[in-house]
């Protein structure tokens, strides 16, 4: 027994050691990839030597020779990204080429499927040829600087350039200008939600006994009023209503369509000289994004021959996208610019390889494409496109369940241009001096449509940019629904000119901002969108920005931070109208006592949606359950795709607006129900599934430990163990509704999950532009061993900053390190 004792000793010994030494590999091998930033080396594409100062946030301030050209800036942009972020852009790259599979299987076969229907990165290719002279400058100095990087990790051995490639055997092909344009055009895939919406009207109008209540879970934005749309199954004969919900698509990993409700937001505001306390113009921008580790944005300084220029730029993209020069400033918000329209295509009965057009049955565009899948065989597609865009298959988005036998789908979005000047228009952005340059240089934005808030030394303005589709005003659907691709009436007439954009400069108030919110009322169809992103945060901004005369740096970051819920305030005294203080007492451990209790948090709760406090997370079960009450009997399997609680629907409903209050009545039941009583149950419903998940101590709930921000890393954040080293968890404060915005998934089991945040926030003050600060949600390194991986994500969430400034004496005193390179000969 005893030498079978210490044999088992040995072997457990032994086993431990191997561990031991497999942990002392992985790491050795991670650590090679990880950037020495302290260096002086010799790497071709360049012509003069360059400087990258790391400050102490290892933010890279990059500086060329004095009186060289910008191209060796640029350079540098390119070899800092691909030190730091090589994985996130090759990954990105892969993406928008629809070749995930090659690397991670059968799992990314539906996005592969996805972006080569679209055809993302030849359009980017072609649209390489429509670059502005300095874009195309900045795009090959760029590739230049990271290929150069590319060349030294093979040269030098430095671990693949990131661990996640000991992982993955995924080969790094040299960058090319057309990478960075289908990177932009990949972001605003993320940045788009008609197209869902579109979906969603037309399977809610099937679902619907009454096709004239979806104006109650679909809400217009407050404003003028909008003519009758006809009901779906009239506008497209054939198809089934009351038709069942197919499948959710599956998920697919690294899918860059963001789920409904998840699509680009953003806030940003500005102040004129006459409502600053310094006498200079103010500005605040922080874009949402979906969190991720590492996250979207990535900070640095650009020394340009028109001056120095600092904010966030997207690993890819040779631009700072947001952020500052030391005369002018500029952010951006999603527009929610209606720039996607679904066409229902007829097929001819005696050849399914035309489409009904408007001159008649013509061919498909068509072409095949092969997708090689790791350890599978390959899949071959069929890649068809009518006059109005790519043909969808019916088994993505859930089309199938709106698509008439004998029809296709088909989609026209902006995004699908072959003459894409974007980058063009980025690239000039970052070079003007003047609000009027800027708002000059945005004429050649195509897609994402984005709101531009500008500030100079003396004036602010809003300009819409992004190519606007015209079309028709007998359009029949508007654009809300899908309609039929054959009539003339339906199709896109062109793009809009520039200067009709809407456009806002020096307002007489001193003041103006955007929170994705409805920005003005033009008629169809010159209007910008029937959906916008906000009806709600846009009241708490309005109040904030009116409660002071004058406006500093300091009160701009409160606003930023401001976790008030507007929506909370309206809708619990709405829903809890009848249940306050009512009732006798009940003993403890009751269902009563616990609603008592529950009540009494609410009565006395301000809507601060504060990480520490039980009451945010009472209200948004709540609110939550409500609507899944109200709803799921009128919609059916429908109702599971609204994961967000809709505001105005709630509203309306409880104010019994044109009769909405009947969605409080079940059907099935022969009872009648009040809202009231629909209220009352849903409490319960939410008290119920609070203590199954957080216990009955209603006192000591916290909405943080609900409310968590889920950076994750996209491919290896499900890894057991490996998770633990990559994923980023943290409580935060706010919510979907509150300015400082922490959308939740809506998803189960963790529906109060911060999936979608600002991952980037800067202000901006040019009574003293270096006082100006900014931070991002993660850190500057993509590399989970570096000490930046997540260095700034506690900065973050408790609210700080770190300084944004041009001087770069104060970027040398602290700096990390400073890699010098100069051209190889």
């Amino acid at each position: 027994m005893g030498h079978l004792f210490r044999w088992l000793m040995r072997i457990a010994a032994g086993l431990i050691l191997l561990s031991v030494l497999a942990a002392l590999l992985v790491y050795y091998l991670a650590s090679q990839s990880l950037p020495e930033y302290n260096k002086e080396l010799s790497l071709p594409g360049l012509s003069s030597p360059v400087e990258i100062v790391r400050d102490n946030a290892n933010v890279p301030h990059i500086f060329g020779s004095f009186g060289a050209s910008d191209e060796d800036v640029y350079f540098g942009l390119g070899y800092a990204h691909a030190q730091d972020r090589l994985w996130q852009m090759a990954v990105m790259r892969r993406t928008a080429k629809g070749r995930l599979s090659e690397i991670f299987g059968t799992r990314t076969v539906e996005t592969d499927t996805y972006l080569r229907r679209l055809d993302i990165y030849r359009l980017a290719q072609q649209s390489a040829a429509v670059q502005s002279p300095e874009a195309m400058t900045a795009l090959k100095a760029y590739a230049a600087g990271v290929n150069a990087r590319l060349q030294e990790i093979n040269e030098d051995a430095l671990g693949r350039g990131a661990p996640e490639m000991f992982l993955f055997n995924m080969p790094v092909a040299p960058w090319q200008p057309a990478d960075s344009i289908a990177i932009m055009k990949l972001m605003a895939l993320q940045l788009s939600g008609h197209m869902k919406e579109e979906i969603l009207r037309a399977r809610t109008s099937l679902a619907l006994d009454d096709a004239a209540r979806i104006k109650d879970i679909l809400p217009d934005a407050p404003g003028k009023g909008l003519t009758a749309l006809p009901e779906y199954a009239a506008l497209v004969p054939g198809v089934r209503q009351f038709a069942t919900a197919k499948p959710a698509e599956a998920d697919s990993l690294l899918f860059p369509v963001a789920p409904r409700g998840l699509a680009g937001a953003s806030n940003a505001w500005a102040a004129a000289p006459s409502r600053s306390a310094a006498g200079g113009t103010l500005l605040a921008n922080d874009p949402h994004l979906g969190l991720s580790a590492p996250g979207v944005w990535y900070l640095a300084r650009l020394e340009l021959g028109t001056g120095g220029v600092i904010g966030g730029t997207i690993p890819g993209i040779p631009a700072i996208i947001t952020g500052r020069s030391d005369v002018l400033g500029w952010g951006v918000t999603s527009s929610y610019l209606d720039d996607q329209d679904l066409f229902i295509e007829r097929l001819n009965p005696e050849n399914p390889q035309e489409y009904l057009s408007v001159e008649g049955y013509k061919e498909f565009i068509s072409r095949p494409s092969i997708i090689k899948i790791k350890d599978q065989a390959p899949v071959t597609l069929t890649l068809r496109w009518t006059d109005n865009g790519p043909v969808l298959p019916g088994s993505m988005f859930k089309l199938a369940g709106i698509t008439p036998p004998g029809h296709v789908v088909s989609l026209s979005w902006t995004v699908l241009s072959p003459k894409d000047t974007s980058m063009s228009a980025a690239i000039g952005l970052m070079r003007s001096t003047t609000v009027q340059d800027a708002i000059t240089a945005g004429e050649g934005f195509v897609a994402p449509s984005q709101n531009l808030t500008l500030a100079d030394k003396d004036t602010i303005a809003l300009k819409t940019v992004g190519a606007f589709p015209l079309r028709d005003a007998a359009h029949q659907s508007k654009g809300r629904m899908p309609s039929q691709g054959w009539h003339p009436e339906n199709r896109w007439q062109g793009r809009a000119p520039y200067a009709e954009n809407p456009e806002f400069t020096s307002p007489a108030g001193g003041i103006l901002g955007n929170t994705n919110n409805k920005i003005l009322d033009r008629p169809f169809p010159n209007h910008v969108s029937f959906d916008w992103g906000d009806t709600q945060r846009i009241h708490r901004w309005e109040k904030l920005m009116q409660n002071r005369e004058v406006h500093t740096r300091d009160s701009f970051i409160e606003a930023q931070l401001d976790t008030v819920s507007y929506t909370a305030r309206t809708l619990l005294p709405l829903i809890g109208a009848d249940l306050w203080f009512t009732g006798e007492a009940a003993p403890a451990g009751t269902r009563e006592r616990q609603r008592q209790i529950a009540l009494t948090l609410l009565s006395e709760w301000n809507g601060e949606m504060n990480e520490h406090l039980p009451e945010p997370l009472i209200y948004a079960a709540w609110l939550r359950a409500l609507q899944a009450r109200l709803i799921t009997d009128e919609l059916g399997p429908v109702a599971k795709t609204f994961r967000h609680v809709e505001p105005l629907f709630i509203e309306r409903v409880y104010r019994d607006v044109d009769g909405a209050a009947v969605w409080c009545d079940v059907r099935q039941s022969a009872p009648e129900e009040s809202c009231t009583d629909m209220a009352r149950l849903a409490l319960d419903d939410a008290l119920i599934w609070i203590e199954e998940r957080y216990g009955t101590a209603l006192e000591s709930l916290r909405w943080g430990d609900a409310h968590q921000a889920t950076q994750d890393h996209p491919v290896l954040g499900e890894v057991p163990l490996l998770r633990y080293f990559v994923n980023i968890r943290q409580s935060t404060s706010g919510s979907g509704n509150t300015l400082q915005r922490g959308k939740s998934s809506g998803k189960d089991p963790d529906p109060f999950q911060n999936t979608h945040s600002a991952g980037y926030r800067g202000v901006y003050d040019f009574a003293d532009p270096d006082s100006s600060v900014f931070i991002v949600s993660t850190g500057q390194s993509g590399h989970p061993l570096s000490r930046y991986y997540d260095d700034m994500a506690q900065l973050w969430r408790r609210g700080e900053y770190i300084p944004m400034s041009l001087d770069e004496d104060l970027a040398r005193a602290a700096a990390v390190g400073i890699t010098r390179i100069t051209p190889r000969q």
